[in-house]
């Protein structure tokens, strides 16, 4: 059954039953003040608002679970959002919100969800969202959106935040296994407590000097790669023993050594690292089944004399090191994660000899905004 809210008189009516077994829509017109405080506990459905652009204020001081969606759509004139009792959530999706600085949740706040996208926002604070595991979190193009704590520990299918605030700082401390994330135009990122990347751990254009994750032991099935983070002057992964595609290190100009992977010993698929560093250290590679690429501005003939031992033995595919190369940072293209194998090359072979990688490209900012919209 679906009850819509036409009107304030609707919202106290439907608020005097203590469960609602459906959805619950507020009408396009209704508003400004929605007040669903009362005997109402759970709403078994959705509670949706969409395309209003007469609601100001949405509030509960009763409501404890969505079991649905919980919807808010190109709601542009909501600016308070107070559910000071609401614990749980099927899904959280709003967009499209002009006028909400910040959503007002109890203390704990939401612990349980299944998913959360919050996209196009002027929300400067989310820090009543405390879900343990979420199967996805979507936080994207909230541009006054400056901090995010969270206390989730697993997320099972993909973490997305891009084009946020653009001093945005996160924070997921208790963040211990994750299958997938990808993270663009942050400057301060923080997991001191992940240790599991089932799938693929990406970074695109971010503004951090500093990443560390100290106990990240394994990125599983997918790639590992820092692109185009301009300001990035240290990587620190110290305990990450195996990554199971590909291994991405490109067009990072402030990064003059790459020295904080000593425990890594696989690779599942292809290295392409391009800079303009000086130093490159992989000091326990054993197995590398894809490419190898090491070019950077700078003169790196000392590690290259090092990596050359790698070529023929420890790479099963294509082995290229070479410095003082002007375009060093010009391809910012993923490696495969596909095993490649031919002829190798260092500085003193022939330029003209292949690299062994496929064209897998990283997100593209269209390609991202494609994938943001399936999941809204």
């Amino acid at each position: 059954a679906t009850a819509t809210i036409q009107s304030a008189a609707d919202a106290t009516t439907i608020a005097k039953c203590d469960k609602i077994d459906g959805d619950v829509i507020i009408a396009t017109t209704a508003g400004p003040d929605i007040n669903l405080s009362g005997e109402l506990t759970e709403i078994t459905g959705d509670l949706r608002a969409e395309n209003n652009g007469l609601l100001s204020t949405l509030r509960s001081t009763s409501l404890e679970t969505i079991g649905g969606t919980f919807a808010l759509k190109n709601v542009t004139k909501v600016s308070t959002l107070n559910f000071p009792a609401l614990g749980e959530v099927g899904t959280i999706d709003w967009a499209t919100l002009n006028s909400l600085p910040e959503p007002t949740f109890g203390n704990p706040g939401i612990t349980k969800a299944k998913s959360v996208t919050i996209a196009d926002t002027f929300i400067e604070n989310i820090d009543g969202i405390n879900v343990q595991s979420l199967t996805d979190m979507n936080i994207n193009n909230n541009r006054r959106l400056t901090k995010f704590s969270t206390s989730i520990k697993s997320l099972s299918n993909t973490l997305y935040v891009q084009a946020n605030g653009l001093n945005l700082t996160m924070e997921m401390p208790n963040l211990e296994w994750i299958a997938n994330m990808t993270i663009a135009n942050v400057t301060s990122f923080s997991v001191p407590s992940l240790h599991t990347v089932n799938g693929s751990m990406r970074f695109d254009s971010n503004y951090f000097d500093t990443f560390i994750a100290a106990n990240l032991t394994s990125i599983q099935d997918g790639d590992l790669s820092f692109v185009s983070n301009p300001e990035l002057k240290n990587i620190s992964i110290p305990k990450l023993e195996s990554i199971g595609g590909g291994f991405t290190i490109a067009n990072n100009t402030a990064l003059e050594k790459i020295d904080g992977f000593s425990a890594l010993n696989e690779i599942g698929g292809a290295v392409k690292v391009r800079g303009s560093f000086t130093d490159v250290d992989l000091p326990a590679l054993k197995d590398v089944k894809g490419a190898f690429e090491v070019v950077s501005t700078e003169d790196i003939d000392d590690s290259c004399n090092d990596l050359n031992d790698y070529k023929g033995g420890v790479v099963q595919g294509d082995y290229s090191c070479k410095g003082k190369q002007a375009n060093a940072n010009d391809d910012a293209s993923d490696a495969s994660s596909d095993s490649s194998s031919g002829n190798s090359t260092d500085d003193k072979d022939s330029a003209a000899a292949p690299i062994g990688f496929s064209a897998a490209t990283l997100f593209s900012a269209a390609a991202l905004g494609s994938l943001i919209a399936a999941f809204l």
